[in-house]
């Protein structure tokens, strides 16, 4: 009596690559989706510590009378001031928790003005954006206390 031939359980080649091509493409589609929503979650998370940052500029005008001038800048709310005008009543701990000035998502400093080009009563807060350049369109557009529904 012969035995039978038994054929060796496993993939072909051709097998193999069609689930490597159909990984691959999910891959991509999903790299794409993801991207986009890292871009979407760094403008949220610049236009909510603006929002920190405006709270501590607040804080510090009920406490000194003014905001900070645009030299003495966002340093203000974690280091007194020493030009004029200098602050009445500085929080020793400072208005910043951590007594540091945030970055924004992208590593550049925000930027500060008072008065303000845009807000000329009060002050001006902005992020360059992505491409740490002025202007730019979706996550490169300059995200500002000046308007909520720019940028992505």
């Amino acid at each position: 009596m012969q035995t039978p031939v038994r054929r060796s359980a496993g993939f072909t080649l051709i097998e193999i690559m069609a689930v490597v091509l159909i990984i691959g493409l999910l891959g991509g589609i999903v790299g794409v989706v993801i991207f986009g929503q890292v871009d979407s979650a760094r403008v949220t998370t610049a236009r909510t510590q603006m929002k920190q940052i405006e709270s501590a500029f607040e804080f510090y005008r009920l406490d000194n009378g003014r905001y900070p001038t645009t030299e003495q800048g966002l340093r203000a709310l974690i280091e007194k001031p020493g030009t004029t005008p200098e602050p009445r009543r500085w929080r020793r701990e400072g208005y910043l928790q951590g007594g540091v000035v945030p970055v924004d998502p992208w590593g550049e400093p925000y930027l500060y003005e008072q008065p303000g080009t845009n807000n000329p009563h009060t002050f001006d807060l902005w992020s360059l954006g992505a491409d740490a350049s002025p202007g730019g369109e979706d996550v490169d557009a300059d995200i500002g206390n000046w308007a909520e529904d720019e940028g992505v």
